[in-house]
């Protein structure tokens, strides 16, 4: 080869490396690859998600490096207050200006079915942690929207059968009046009445309520054997209080968790909450992967990680793994990466995502410890029994999603 025919040559390799580089860049929209967290940082939810959430979703940007495709990643955060309104429209400006690619967190679940519709309306990604409505993967499910932790239909069949099998055949619920309340009462009745159980009626009391004692009364004087408790957060920590303080009898009635985190147990304290039967997706105390990871976010932010806080983490690291498999941000390369790779990390093994956006993993029905059987700080439960992702979740054929080819 002469040596004009070798220069050519170079000059072309140059030229192809060059335009390869420069499409390599442009797979990245603006130069940055940007995480909106949107959460709960002033009401009912902030302790199980809030501060807790955006500090995980940071610890997977900076474990993953900081960088993804060689681009900056940028890790944005906002209160909602639990209201719909502001998170439907943090979410349309995040978008518009501030070109976020995904948002996360979501709890409270009318907040969560706003910001997905925005999400869908954009065409950008919304992974869903804290809000537990089922209809995120039914009639409101999108193509780009990921349900990840958990869910009203996983939590009820796992601590409501086990009740019923028990002896606990008759419930009374204390019912939170919004969309996440309406609809875990709803699962949980179909469980426990096809269970064998019946329901004796429900009290539904105002998100954030500040006194309950009238439903609590109304809850002991029902005589049923079970009252469920059909909210979240700091509702969940003030009717147990209450349930105590106005005296409802163990030997009686129980009180059935169907929502709670270990933050409300620690809230509650073990004296108050010890016996109470519930569902996790995730325990930092579960075994040395947890553990390890736990107590890393115990030195930032002193105290334990709910799930809705671990699953931040595992699904921000998800997202970020699909990022780069696809070789870039678009929304469909991506999800089609999210949903074909399986997860495999201290949150879940081999978690998947279905078409429905749902993600499958093992959940946890646990049992809170008494204080006598409680060792060290934050041991406050004990495993009962471990739900096989695919008898946890809504059956893929029951789901009312569009989305799904049937």
């Amino acid at each position: 080869m002469t040596s004009t025919r070798k220069s050519a040559a170079l000059a072309l390799s140059a030229l192809t490396l060059f335009a390869f580089t420069q499409v390599k860049a442009a797979s990245v929209s603006d130069e940055v690859v940007r995480v909106g967290v949107i959460t709960d940082m002033s009401s009912a939810l902030a302790d199980l998600s809030g501060q807790g959430s955006i500090t995980a979703v940071k610890m997977a940007v900076e474990d993953f490096g900081g960088k993804v495709l060689g681009k900056p990643i940028e890790v944005l955060s906002a209160d909602h207050h639990s209201k719909p309104d502001v998170a439907s429209s943090t979410a349309r400006k995040w978008f518009d200006v501030e070109h976020v690619d995904m948002i996360t967190d979501l709890t409270n679940s009318a907040a969560a079915l706003a910001a997905v519709d925005i999400a869908k309306e954009k065409n950008r990604i919304a992974i869903i942690n804290g809000a537990g409505t089922t209809r995120i993967t039914n009639q409101n499910c999108t193509p780009n929207s990921i349900h990840y932790a958990w869910d009203t239909y996983a939590m009820a069949h796992g601590a409501a059968k086990a009740i019923v099998k028990n002896g606990g055949d008759t419930w009374y619920f204390l019912t939170a009046d919004y969309a996440f309340g309406h609809q875990i009462e709803r699962d949980v009745t179909s469980v426990v009445e096809q269970s064998g159980g019946k329901v004796v009626g429900s009290a539904r009391h105002p998100f954030n309520a500040n006194d309950l004692s009238s439903f609590i009364f109304s809850a002991k004087t029902s005589g049923a054997k079970i009252i469920g408790l059909a909210n979240g957060g700091s509702d969940t920590i003030n009717s147990i209080k209450a349930a105590r303080e106005f005296g409802v009898d163990p030997a009686k009635q129980n009180l059935a968790g169907l929502a709670v985190f270990i933050t409300d147990i620690h809230g509650v304290g073990l004296e108050q909450a010890q016996g109470l039967m519930l569902t996790a997706a995730f325990y930092w105390d579960l075994n040395d992967e947890t553990r390890k990871w736990s107590k890393r976010y115990y030195q930032r932010m002193n105290k334990m990680p709910t799930a809705i806080q671990a699953a931040n983490y595992s699904s921000t690291l998800h997202y970020l793994r699909a990022v780069e498999a696809a070789g870039t941000d678009e929304t469909a390369a991506v999800m089609a990466k999210m949903k074909s790779m399986k997860i495999n990390d201290f949150f879940t093994r081999n978690g998947v995502i279905r078409e429905d956006g749902r993600m499958v993993h093992d959940m946890y029905l646990m049992q809170v410890k008494t204080p006598a059987e409680s060792k060290y700080d934050w041991d406050y439960y004990k495993v009962v029994a471990t739900i096989p992702g695919d008898e946890a979740f809504q059956p893929l054929e029951k789901s009312t999603c569009a989305l799904i080819k049937k």
